[in-house]
């Protein structure tokens, strides 16, 4: 933790000396000849929009398609809480004509930097609408917005009126999109609701390593139980694990489900603490069936827009839990 934390203080020191110095003064031309600075290449033509993760990544593209230029900062699989920022992070936030993060704490030490020179997706959101949880004793904020789709419409709104602040010329070309997204969102609203009506209501119980589908359960009355806080950068407590494992004996939970950015070891674990109280629960992991949290999937693979990712999640929760 202190290591990482030294080298959070590091960047943030250099990246704000570098902002502080007029890093967006100047012509956007010239901005714009520069086509590679530190192994980050840019186009001359397009305008570079950097984003912090593989959902902003989407969006944009879904929003603008190929007429931005695209760098992300976190790479797609990667645990965001756990990431360690690249000295390549540093330029691909200082060469962009727009950034845009998520906000509400998700980018951990990083917000600093990006409060100077973003726009967060959801900045647009009311108070009643971010949801709250307890860690440790204190109440926090919790930032997985994107699992209720009417908080992701809202930002996608704030990301695509951005975009047309950006790209002026293309206003009508960022608004059908918007648009037509909309509307794909929806449909996947009411399909995710069909899907999950298969779920008996004694087994709607959703069992994950941290806390990242409160969101979720809001939106599809769903419980949700996980055995570590909001984070992952932490360590399960033991009385967590036990605690957990006496609610999956308790309420006869047939199924339990690893992450694709956290260590199924957690939930293998778990199943152990289950076996000795003489309750066999199944690990649903390996194969692509871990369910995404803080990532999409790499590009190519199942569940690496938005949607896809959804409907994965919603597929494996169904399929196990009825």
């Amino acid at each position: 933790m202190k290591k990482k934390t030294l080298i959070y203080f590091i960047l943030s020191c250099f990246l704000l000396g570098i902002v502080g110095c007029g890093a967006t003064t100047g012509s956007q031309d010239t901005k714009q000849t520069n086509t590679k600075t530190e192994g980050v290449e840019t186009t001359n033509s397009k305008k570079v929009v950097t984003v912090t993760t593989s959902f902003l990544n989407d969006m944009v593209k879904q929003l603008a398609s190929d007429k931005v230029e695209v760098q992300l900062i976190i790479p797609a699989g990667e645990d965001p809480h756990l990431y360690v920022p690249q000295p390549n992070d540093v330029t691909k936030i200082n060469n962009a004509d727009l950034l845009l993060y998520h906000g509400l704490h998700f980018e951990g030490k990083m917000e600093d930097i990006l409060e100077t020179k973003g726009i967060a997706v959801c900045k647009d959101f009311t108070k009643e609408e971010v949801g709250k949880m307890e860690e440790d004793g204190k109440e926090i904020i919790d930032p997985h917005f994107w699992f209720d789709i009417s908080l992701y419409k809202k930002a996608t709104t704030v990301a695509a009126q951005s975009l047309q602040e950006l790209l002026p010329e293309e206003k009508e070309f960022i608004q059908d999109n918007l648009d037509k997204y909309l509307v794909e969102l929806d449909h996947l609203q009411e399909e995710n609701k069909k899907a999950l009506e298969v779920i008996p209501k004694e087994h709607r119980y959703l069992v994950t390593p941290h806390d990242a589908f409160n969101y979720f359960s809001r939106s599809y009355d769903i419980e949700v139980v996980a055995p570590q806080g909001v984070s992952t950068d932490s360590e399960v407590a033991s009385k967590d694990l036990a605690d957990t494992a006496n609610f999956i004996v308790a309420h006869k939970i047939k199924a339990i489900f690893a992450e694709s950015t956290t260590d199924p070891a957690r939930m293998e674990k778990l199943k152990e603490s289950c076996a000795a109280k003489g309750f066999e629960v199944t690990v649903v992991h390996g194969d692509g069936k871990e369910l995404f949290s803080d990532s999409l999937a790499p590009e190519g693979q199942d569940g690496d827009t938005y949607i896809t990712m959804y409907r994965h999640n919603i597929q494996l929760i169904s399929e196990y839990l009825q």
